[in-house]
Formats: structure tokens, C-alpha cells, sequence
């Protein structure tokens, strides 16, 4: 009796424990689901290496994708995604000042250094005086293009402009040169008509512009504002999956992913 007694508890106590495995994996936690948005273009090839690596985190990330500028940071204000990857930090703060957002970054991404261009002129050397040189007319991109061309000596900036200039700002313009300002998806495509044109990296491989023999100057990567980040909801930058996101973000794979998607036109910014 005592023997049957014994067996019925080892049975009982092995079926209990191959009852644990067997459910085990489906008593694991469900992966949070987080929805990010992006922009169309290169890093919908450069997002799912990144979902990959959050997967191993216990976070599903769903990937919005956006072609407005605009859009992303409406809908991150608006908790219809948790998180966004698109834009720099001047922009986030143009934004959040304009429309009151509460967005702050978590992370860095990638610096694309903005760029001046010019298919009839070899050199900055080179452009004319009275030259016509396109710039995007978004306050943050405008000013980052007027910054370029005080770098390379062609205009000088009111001390005061900051990071966001306007044509209003230029103090100095030696060479009598006359600023155009047109639509960031609109500058690359006038390229052609233009002594020159400082283009987002991002429109000029959009608009198929030949980034190697056009570009006469770009920015340096060097303390350069103007990198790409992470950001999410204020009340969410303490939340714990946001270490999660940004290191699934700021690893070796994705670096690669970077260089084979954007050909060497941006750079990654974290160490």
C-alpha cells in the first residue's frame, strides 16, 4: 500500500512537471506592442532589423509609416503611436513650440548631413557672384541651410539667429548672392535651374538627385545639431520600454542596415 501510494505521487508529481513545460510557453508574458512611427523611404528597410532586435526585448513593434513631415509628431501628441523616428532636434523643438507638444527625444539615431549641390559649378570656389541658391523654406531646415553657407564663407548670419535663421538674418552677402527659398521636396527637383541649392539628403535621393558628383559642400557630423532621434510622449520617457526601444535602435546590425540602405549618406550617431 505504501509503495502504491509513493508511485501515485511520483506520477502525479511528474505529470505536474511536464504539465509546467508543456504550458510554459504559453504562460510567457505577451510582448508589448508598441507603435512607431517612420518615414517612408530608406528606413522602412533599416525598422524591421530594428524590430527584430526589440523582439529579443519582449516589445512587437508596429511600424507606421508617414510621408508629411508634419504628420508624425500630430499623431505621437495624440497617442496614436508611442513613439516616432523621423526628424532632429531643432524640428522637435520648432514643433513643440508651435503646436504645443510635450515630445521629448530618448535616443539618437543617425545625422544626414545637409548638403549644398549645384550641377553647373565644380566647387564653392567656383559659384558666381549673383549666384541664385535654392534652401528649404521650413524654418528648421531653412535655418540649417543658411548655416551651411555661412561655414563656407558665402553669407554672414545676424549673431543672434540661432539655430534657426531666416534670409532676414544675413548681415553680410559679399557676393551679392540671391536665396530662394522653395518647398524641401521642391528644392532638389529645381536643381537644374539653380546655380546651387543646399538639399536635405533625404529629397535629394528622393528626387534622384546624383548625390557623388552634385555636392560641392555638406555639414560635418562633428557637434552637429541637427541628429535624428527617438522621441515619445513626455509621460513616457521614464516608461521602462524606452531604454528597450532605443538600444534595439543603437546596435551593430542596424548600423549596417543604415550604411546598405542609405548608401553612405548618413552617418549613425551613437558610439
Amino acid at each position: 500500500m505504501a509503495f502504491s501510494v509513493l508511485a501515485r505521487r511520483a506520477v502525479l508529481a511528474g505529470s505536474v512537471a511536464l504539465a509546467s513545460v508543456l504550458a510554459g510557453p504559453v504562460a510567457l508574458a505577451a510582448p508589448q506592442v508598441l507603435r512607431v512611427g517612420i518615414m517612408a523611404g530608406e528606413d522602412e528597410d533599416v525598422w524591421p532589423v530594428v524590430a527584430a532586435n526589440a523582439a529579443r526585448e519582449g516589445l512587437e513593434l508596429r511600424l507606421v509609416t508617414f510621408s508629411d513631415y508634419n504628420a508624425p509628431n500630430e499623431a505621437l501628441a495624440e497617442h496614436e503611436l508611442d513613439a516616432n523616428a523621423f526628424q532632429h532636434g531643432p524640428f522637435l523643438d520648432a514643433q513643440n513650440k508651435a503646436k504645443g507638444y510635450g515630445i521629448v527625444p530618448v535616443g539618437h539615431t543617425y545625422v544626414a548631413p545637409i548638403g549644398l549641390y549645384s550641377t553647373r559649378w565644380k566647387s564653392v570656389a567656383a559659384l558666381p557672384d549673383k549666384a541664385v541658391i535654392g534652401v528649404p523654406n521650413d524654418p528648421t531646415n531653412e535655418g540649417r541651410a543658411l548655416l551651411l553657407l555661412q561655414k563656407l564663407g558665402l553669407i554672414k548670419l545676424a549673431a543672434d539667429a540661432g539655430n534657426t535663421p531666416t534670409a532676414l538674418d544675413i548681415t553680410e552677402n559679399p557676393h551679392n548672392i540671391s536665396i530662394r527659398e522653395l518647398d524641401a521636396g521642391v528644392v532638389g527637383r529645381a536643381l537644374t535651374d539653380l546655380d546651387g541649392a543646399v538639399i536635405n539628403t533625404d529629397w535629394a535621393k528622393k528626387v534622384g538627385v546624383d548625390i557623388e558628383k552634385t555636392r560641392i559642400a555638406q555639414e560635418t557630423a562633428e557637434n552637429n545639431p541637427y541628429i535624428c532621434i527617438i522621441a515619445v510622449n513626455g509621460a513616457d520617457k521614464s516608461a521602462p520600454w524606452v531604454p528597450k526601444l532605443v538600444s534595439a535602435y543603437q546596435q551593430p546590425n542596424v548600423r549596417q542596415a543604415l550604411d546598405k540602405a542609405f548608401h553612405g549618406a548618413v552617418l549613425p550617431s551613437w558610439p
